[in-house]
């Protein structure tokens, strides 16, 4: 006759095994399974040609790969058809190696589907190849955005579109400010959007520019999202953070923070799987 505490023991070593395995996998899910979410976007003054205009944001890869060449990620891109793609910076990562080829292949995939814009964030400036990097992502079809604008048009409506180097990059690069001035010299009062990976400088700065729409990355979410907060621990370690996913607004201005989609080497995500975020744009 078996020993029914004997049973009760090997009862309870398979249920924690279980849990063990489900914790494991659940891990796994929440840092490697895109999650792609769809945002509608209402902005005051945004020119009529432009309502629908739809823009698949991407951030904070720390060189993440989803599926071999990351087809997965191009093809959830590819999937959203939108109008322009945006790279908020940190694509890399500064304590990880590079693998062969990920640069190029995930540039070439992304200018592929629609054209792809690229701002630097903080661990770029890091890896001190900035210039590397912004002529090989330009080699590959990725217009890199340093301290500068472009008008964008469909039809007869125009926007600008603009993008800033990470405050990490070098000293007595042209300011946010002086970019915005120069946007207003040549432009007038246009409707323009900001790519700027911050989150954390927009309340203080980016919204006191003049742009409708910023669109910034680095706050990770917040890593581990729960219910009433926005996040538990920024990418600073401090607690308890703000601008860390979707919108806000201050001084007129809107903001978009993706959540990304990979981590740094010292972090991990959990509640908060990496993000694929369709923008699409509409008039008042």
């Amino acid at each position: 006759m078996s020993n029914p505490r004997r049973r009760r023991h090997s009862a309870l070593r398979w249920m924690a095994l279980g849990l063990l395995l489900f914790a494991a996998g659940f891990f796994r899910w929440s840092n490697h399974s895109l999650q792609i979410e769809r945002f509608t976007c209402p902005l005051p003054g945004l020119p009529e040609g432009f309502d629908g205009f739809t823009i698949v944001h991407l951030s904070d890869l720390h060189t993440a790969t989803f599926g071999e060449g990351n087809r997965d990620l191009l093809l959830a891109v590819a999937e959203a058809e939108p109008h322009i793609i945006v790279l908020t910076g940190d694509l890399l990562d500064q304590s990880k190696e590079v693998p062969e080829g990920y640069v190029d292949t995930l540039a070439r995939g992304l200018s592929a589907i629609a054209p792809t814009y690229f701002v630097t964030g903080n661990h770029e400036w890091a890896r001190h190849e900035v210039k590397a990097l912004k002529a090989q992502l330009t080699e590959a079809g990725v217009t890199v955005l340093s301290n500068e604008a472009l008008a964008l048009a469909l039809g007869e409506d125009r926007i600008v579109l603009a993008g800033i180097d990470d405050p990490n990059g070098y000293a007595g690069q042209k300011t946010p400010e002086e970019l915005a001035e120069e946007i207003r010299d040549t432009a007038g009062d246009p409707f323009w959007i900001l790519l700027a990976h911050r989150n954390t400088h927009f309340a203080g700065e980016y919204s006191l520019l003049g742009a409708d729409l910023v669109l910034s990355g680095h706050g990770h979410g917040g890593l581990i999202r729960l219910p009433f907060t926005d996040g538990l621990v920024s990418t600073d370690r401090s607690l308890f953070p703000s601008y860390t996913a979707g919108f806000y607004e201050a001084n007129g201005a809107t903001l978009f923070v993706s959540r990304g989609l990979g981590n740094t080497s010292k972090s991990f995500r959990l509640f908060n799987r990496p993000e694929v975020a369709v923008l699409t744009l509409r008039t008042q």
